[in-house]
């Protein structure tokens, strides 16, 4: 079983990504709005939306996905109910993952060393999502 987070924007889901695939390699693969069946009826505005994009994570078989939210819908960004929890293999590669993603965003927690991890760190992109950064070495 993969579990693979699904993030929702409000219009800017392609520049999210464009930002993501800088972090963590990958190519994304993206249809819109107006790609698909339905598209003919969307509004003029909402047919360039990203209906669904999946980034596969260099080295991993995991994917990071997501879209913007149809037409007459929002994220609340201001509350989010989650947040993107990433475990790296290498200490280096954390902080270089954490560094990347806080560029414009907001740090809660500079990433060092924890009670549980070798590095952990916590922030919020500059997207509005929530991300916690660690390293544990194996065992």
């Amino acid at each position: 079983m993969n579990l693979n987070p699904y993030l929702f924007f409000n219009g800017n889901a392609e520049e999210a990504f464009t930002f993501y695939q800088n972090v963590f390699g990958g190519e994304p693969q993206l249809t819109r709005f107006g790609e698909m069946g339905d598209g003919a009826r969307l509004p003029e505005e909402a047919k360039n939306l990203v209906a669904h994009v999946a980034l596969p994570l260099r080295g991993t078989s995991h994917l990071l996905m997501g879209s913007d939210c149809p037409p007459g819908q929002t994220v609340d960004t201001a509350n989010p109910a989650y947040a993107v929890s990433v475990d790296m293999d290498d200490r280096e590669e954390a902080e270089r993952v954490f560094t990347e993603l806080s560029a414009g965003g907001e740090v809660s927690l500079p990433f060092g060393k924890t009670e549980w991890a070798e590095g952990f760190g916590m922030l919020t992109d500059k997207f509005s999502v929530p991300w916690m950064v660690g390293y544990t070495p194996a065992s």
